[in-house]
């Protein structure tokens, strides 16, 4: 979610049926997307270089480090074998992972973005999940060879200053969720902005990177479950005032509590990234036709537009996938969408935009100009 808007008072409503929208929050959501198009244009001396087009590389893992005992984290730095510079990336972006098992997984960037010499990412091992991040653990020992696609950013970071209004930040990161975070808070010390950060897990022991973000001092309270019992959004949000822009990564149910708690307010930006989006709900399979290619993909009932068109286009631009933020607008050419977003105008949804993050059709086939 970027950009100085209202937080939405209520959760996406779209994932679970219609619901009436604000016509007053969208016509000020217009106008501040107008203004941040300006405030980039007028601010040309950014802090960070952007990224390139896609690139797609063969690295090879140099180091592995347990950064995280009780929650079972590894740390890989990746490496060109040749040793030749790295292609440049901002904080909060993330690989593509092409594993040797076909598996594709993504992970955030987590090391220092003006070392152009390695990557590292932190995979936390899931043992009942889709196997990826067993594969990491397993079979990939120091020496592997990896296809790797990226760097792509998919959870921006405008800095106060060079690109946001805000002035001051306050980082909120729960376990293996401080990987996009660290970076970003390395960037406002080293320009030495105001910001605080709360990190949070279960235990001392189960938090990856903790050495690393415990040395900037007292900018950062460390809380623990089995020390101060489970948290609730207000101890997470203690240094949270007017003007704050909040970035957050974790599991849902903390993204979930801090939106409710932050409901309504109108000085405070409010980015996160998911560990992953909520379940699609009443949803019917539908197809989508890649007007670019004539590629025609199959969505599942429970699967997002957006969540099968990556498989095909990797590179397309997401970041909220709640239909907050307007990142992954799209051109609907043909067909009638079932739109579930509680954001774009009445005259957006006639120009035929639509949000493929979690809006579907109930049946007939889309063609998206992709």
């Amino acid at each position: 979610m970027t950009g100085r808007r209202p937080i939405p008072d209520r959760s996406p409503q779209h994932l679970y049926g219609k619901s009436r929208r604000d016509q007053t929050i969208r016509l000020y959501n217009k106008f501040v997307d107008g203004y941040i198009r300006a405030s980039t244009l007028i601010n040309r001396h950014d802090v960070v270089s952007k990224e390139g087009p896609e690139h797609s590389l063969v690295l090879v893992v140099r180091e592995r480090r347990v950064e995280a005992h009780d929650d079972n984290v590894v740390s890989l730095v990746l490496a060109s074998p040749d040793g030749s510079d790295l292609p440049p990336w901002r904080p909060g972006a993330h690989l593509d992972l092409q594993l040797p098992s076909g598996r594709r997984r993504q992970y955030s960037l987590c090391g220092d973005p003006e070392n152009r010499s390695t990557y590292r990412i932190g995979v936390r091992r899931i043992p009942d999940g889709n196997g990826g991040s067993v594969e990491i653990h397993d079979t990939l020992p120091i020496g592997s060879t990896l296809e790797v696609k990226g760097p792509r950013n998919g959870f921006g970071f405008a800095v106060p200053g060079y690109g946001s209004p805000s002035k001051r930040l306050h980082f909120v990161a729960g376990g293996i969720g401080i990987t996009p975070i660290l970076p970003m808070a390395r960037l406002a010390q080293q320009l030495n902005l105001d910001w605080s950060m709360t990190y949070t897990g279960r235990s001392r022991d189960s938090l990856p990177f903790l050495d690393e973000v415990e040395s900037f001092g007292d900018r950062v309270t460390v809380r623990t479950d089995d020390a101060h019992g489970l948290p609730v959004a207000k101890d997470l949000l203690a240094d949270v005032a007017e003007h704050t822009a909040v970035y957050c990564c974790g599991p849902t149910p903390l993204v979930s509590g801090l939106l409710e708690e932050l409901r309504g307010a109108v000085d405070i930006e409010f980015h996160f990234e998911r560990f992953s989006a909520p379940p699609v709900v009443d949803g019917v399979e539908f197809e989508v036709s890649l007007a670019r290619t004539g590629e025609v993909v199959t969505v599942p009932a429970d699967r997002t537009a957006l969540d099968v068109i990556r498989e095909r286009r990797p590179n397309i631009a997401y970041s909220c996938q709640q239909g907050f933020c307007r990142t992954c607008i799209v051109h609907v050419l043909e067909g009638q969408p079932e739109h579930r977003d509680n954001i774009l105008l009445d005259e957006d949804r006639e120009r035929g935009e639509m949000l493929v993050c979690v809006s579907r059709s109930n049946g007939g086939r889309l063609t998206l100009d992709i």
